[in-house]
């Protein structure tokens, strides 16, 4: 009998259908000479440091480095503490039996490295000695899992994949967990959650948010000037330059008006090809759906995942946008089967050659771009149709021609002032046709010569206002941790770094639920904005080795060495060994940061403790109860009488000088709701009415 393990028991259900194996039994599936067992994602994880006979935060015990890891089936946490959850002890079980009466198992988790993690954990904790070959497929289709099962590959193929993992694992652990003790034990109450990706995310949310609220806004002036391009047609120029002062703008206007003409001084005109988009991996789809349609990546993730086990997508954790030439024979079978969905009726022409563009087996990682698999998508509910329709659209614009522009800029000069436009003809439209997009492209400008003189129709100024970088999105975060902070625009380029980033196309999503999940930051539509425990932890370690993007973005591309082969992962584990003792000692060393006074007032919560004044937080010193409450409310910290007045009443004065995160001031009443919250108590405005009826 041969094993199969499968991640899901959906996808478990799939294999076992097409090799025979239709009995079903408690854990697995049989039939054939086969049996199609799964897992439950992790059955088994890393040993929390009470398997090491570690309890508590202390500080003397401090780096906890095990020699070896010990694993463990996955835990569930209790008011008691974290014991093993039943289902998983009994599904391991079902899995030891049949792994030790096989001849081979043959592995079938998602084809990835948490996929190969997830398998080895669980291979090695149960101490099975079978052989194994590995299923690797990129969709769920029948005919890709036929062919994987005919052509099964070496287990040992993935040797590096799996500790590319679990250096991956080990080296979170020993961040995550020595970072957390030894900054909660600086802190002196309760607890800090940091991590090896988690905190230099929120290092960069935290980053921009102050850019943004400490951003002066400063007024600018700009002239505009409306020139009779012919036909009747109106073509309208602004200043190369912006004003501070307006007096100076005010009287250059005044000379312009009074001109009457201006003078062509430079007509440039040339041809502006633009390439097509680059295929879909996954980091990119989950940004363009939030942009477009205010997914979260976590959302887009999942409904990825659903469209990839209902066989209509192939697999969706890739960091790749390009396909290989084995792949690229059947995109014109793929097209056509797109082009007879009613979505997109008449986008595809059946005699066209597709372009190349986002053909290089070479830049193909594990896994090829996102595809559609030619699978007919029934019955799909609004959301999992719009990602859908994602791929499908993103796959005819890949392919199509590209989009070729005539461009002209046209600089002018009016009473000494300089003026430009820039305007474009779509030649051949191209991918842009897909979605429409070359009905709002074109501005047609008049075929003006140097030293042509325009007469002017009209001329206006306008006050303009600097802006702030905008707060992250999710979107432009999973750019930013997809590049270490990096602002990069053109695809190929952030293509080439992408090993440079923090998290992986599989794990950001995970990592920035995280953050929502620990209280350090919320959406506020889409705008994701860090909460005063962000803010406070950010103070704390904005300078540290733990907040650094870029040494974790050097982390994730040695991780990318190790599973090419490149580096021992005996190397990175020394390094990470060393970077934890590091963070360990800097954080330790910020207790002077979480100096504490008592503020002479009870808990209003629990009535025992005594709150304690800190930092950037005054808390109950009640372990059990632990009440905070933070000084920063609406970009304005509360002084300590402020904060006895709320602790002792309930509320505050009326308190001026709050900022919204729109950045309009408001005057507020800060109070406890039920549950001890701070929240905004508004003063009454008097109605006009009211006030003149006082009057009288």
């Amino acid at each position: 009998m041969k094993t199969i393990i499968a991640e899901k028991p959906s996808v478990a259900r799939e294999i076992a259908r097409i090799v025979g194996a239709t009995k079903r039994e408690e854990g697995y599936f049989e039939g054939g000479g086969y049996a199609v067992t799964w897992a439950f994602g992790h059955l088994v994880q890393l040993a929390m440091p009470d398997g090491y006979g570690i309890r508590g935060f202390v500080r003397g015990n401090l780096p906890v480095i095990p020699g070896t890891f010990t694993l463990i089936p996955r835990q569930e946490k209790t008011e008691k503490g974290y014991k093993s959850d039943s289902g998983v002890v009994s599904q391991i079980k079902i899995i030891a039996r049949l792994f030790k009466e096989s001849e081979q198992i043959i592995v079938a988790t998602d084809a990835g490295r948490e996929g190969e993690l997830i398998f080895r954990y669980l291979y090695h904790y149960i101490g099975c000695t079978t052989p194994f070959v590995r299923l690797w497929i990129s969709s769920l289709t029948d005919k890709a899992i036929r062919e994987g099962l005919r052509n099964l590959e070496a287990g040992d193929k993935y040797d590096n994949l799996y500790l590319a993992a679990k250096a991956r694992s080990e080296s979170d652990w020993l961040v995550g967990i020595n970072g957390t003790q030894a900054l909660s034990i600086a802190a002196g109450h309760g607890t800090y959650s940091v991590g090896r990706v988690q905190t230099p995310t929120l290092a960069m949310v935290c980053a921009r948010y102050w850019e943004n609220r400490r951003f002066t806004v400063e007024p600018f002036w700009q002239l505009h000037i409306a020139a009779d391009g012919g036909n009747g047609d109106t073509v309208k120029f602004s200043s190369s330059e912006k004003w501070k002062e307006k007096e100076p703008a005010t009287e250059l206007y005044n000379k312009v008006k009074e001109a009457g003409t201006a003078t062509v001084t430079k007509a440039e005109r040339k041809e502006k090809i633009e390439d097509t988009p680059l295929l879909y991996d996954l980091t990119t789809l989950q940004k363009e759906a939030n942009a477009k349609h205010g997914f979260t990546a976590e959302q887009t993730l999942e409904i990825a995942q659903k469209l990839y086990e209902k066989k209509l997508i192939t697999y969706p954790r890739t960091g790749s946008r390009y396909i290989p030439e084995d792949v690229f024979v059947e995109i014109p079978k793929l097209l056509a089967f797109i082009g007879n969905l009613p979505e997109w009726k008449d986008k595809v022409n059946p005699k066209a050659v597709p372009t190349r563009r986002s053909v290089d087996g070479g830049k193909v990682t594990d896994h090829h771009a996102l595809l559609v698999t030619g699978e007919k998508p029934l019955f799909l509910s609004k959301e999992d149709n719009t990602v859908y329709q994602m791929i499908a659209g993103r796959m005819i614009e890949a392919f199509s021609e590209k989009c070729v522009k005539d461009t002209a800029t046209v600089t002018a000069e009016c009473a000494g002032a300089e003026f430009v436009v820039k305007g474009s003809v779509i030649r051949q439209v191209g991918w842009r046709a897909v979605y429409g997009e070359e009905e709002k492209e074109e501005t047609i400008i008049p075929g003006w010569q140097e030293d042509d003189r325009l007469a002017l129709k009209a001329a206006s100024i306008t006050e303009g206002k600097t802006k702030p970088k905008p707060l992250h999105t999710e979107a432009s975060l999973l750019s930013a941790m997809e590049t270490a902070g990096k602002e990069i625009e053109d695809d190929a380029l952030r293509q080439a770094l992408k090993d440079c980033g923090i998290g992986t196309p599989a794990t950001r999503a995970a990592i920035i639920e995280t953050l929502f999940k620990r209280g350090y930051m919320e959406r506020c539509k889409k705008s994701l904005v860090p909460t005063e425990k962000g803010l406070a932890l950010y103070s704390v370690v904005k300078t540290m080795l733990i907040a650094d993007v870029a040494m974790t973005g050097e982390w994730e591309k040695e991780l990318a060495r190790i599973e090419r082969g490149e580096l021992l992962a005996d190397t990175f584990r020394k390094e990470i060994e060393a970077y934890t003792k590091e963070i360990t000692s800097e954080l330790l060393s910020c207790d002077k940061l979480f100096a504490r006074r008592d503020s002479g007032c009870k808990c209003p919560k629990c009535g025992t403790g005594s709150m304690q004044f800190y930092g950037k937080v005054v808390r109950c010193d009640n372990a059990e109860c632990g009440l905070p409450v933070f000084r920063l409310k609406a970009n304005r910290t509360l002084t300590d009488d402020e904060i006895k007045d709320l602790l002792t009443d309930g509320h505050t004065k009326l308190l001026k000088g709050f900022k919204s995160k729109q950045g309009k001031s408001f005057d507020a009443v800060v109070a406890f709701d039920g549950d001890y919250n701070t929240t905004f108590v508004f003063p009454e405005r008097k109605s006009k009415a009211t006030s003149a009826r006082r009057r009288k």
